[in-house]
């Protein structure tokens, strides 16, 4: 087997987790080669991620393209998307080994070339204001928002920015989009959840688009941007101990009372 090494160097005390991840690579005569996030490559046919949320979305993203499986170690904040901490590295790589992992593909979004494994986040040019955003669905108009923003997401990104306005946690590998306003001035306004087969469309009056990807990449636009279910998909890897819902109780406490954690 050979693997892919991916850290983040903007991560505090990254370089321990580093060390102890290429150390024990060694230790099984494992084939590998480090990356800098900013400079990855594709060397194996594993991947292992040293990172938060965001370094494995990146990776992710680039990695879909070579359908690479990938697994995230946690060094980061939450690490809703990483199954492990950096000091399990050892049992980690004994389970890779043994083919003792599971993977999932998970569906993403474009807009022209640009990727998305968790959402396209739209905003107005004054983002100071709210404004209008006209949407459509397979080039039928759907309805106007007066919001901060919409958010455009996969199954994926709705436990991320999606939940946090509002949205609802779908199932990471349901093939659907969610559509999800951002502080709409209005109260009827309602998270919309559509089949992953149409195609979106947001476009506004208001001037320019600002567009977010997975909270990292951001591009203007004119006044319209369509978005759309990609053809590449992320393949995530997880140990054969993975259960979504222990993780929405173990990382977002879902369920539970403010004294049970």
């Amino acid at each position: 087997m050979k693997i892919n090494v991916i850290y983040n160097k903007n991560i505090p005390d990254y370089d321990e987790s580093l060390g102890m991840l290429e150390k024990a690579l060694k230790k099984r005569k494992l084939e590998y080669r480090s990356y800098n996030l900013d400079d990855m490559s594709n060397f194996g046919d594993f991947t292992i991620v040293l990172g938060g949320d965001g370094t494995i979305l990146r990776a992710a993203r680039y990695y879909s393209e070579f359908a690479t499986p990938i697994m995230g170690v946690n060094i980061g904040r939450l690490g809703f998307l990483s199954q492990v901490q950096y000091q399990d590295i050892e049992p980690l790589l004994d389970a890779v080994m043994a083919g003792d992992y599971k993977t999932e593909e998970r569906m993403m979004l474009s807009s022209g070339d640009k990727l998305a494994l968790n959402d396209f986040v739209i905003r107005g040019c004054n983002s100071t204001r709210a404004s209008k955003f006209y949407l459509e669905v397979d080039g039928e108009d759907v309805c106007d928002y007066i919001a901060d923003g919409l958010i455009i997401a996969t199954p994926t990104g709705s436990t991320a920015y999606g939940l946090s306005a509002g949205g609802p946690v779908l199932y990471p590998t349901i093939e659907s989009i969610s559509v999800v306003p951002i502080c709409p001035h209005t109260l009827n306004a309602r998270p919309l959840v559509v089949p992953a087969c149409e195609k979106i469309a947001v476009k506004t009056m208001d001037g320019t688009l600002s567009v977010a990807i997975d909270g990292y990449n951001k591009f203007d636009c004119v006044d319209k941007i369509s978005i759309q279910k990609a053809d590449n998909k992320a393949v995530l890897a997880f140990l054969n101990i993975s259960n979504y819902y222990s993780i929405l109780r173990d990382k977002l406490h879902w369920g539970m009372s403010a004294g049970e954690y």
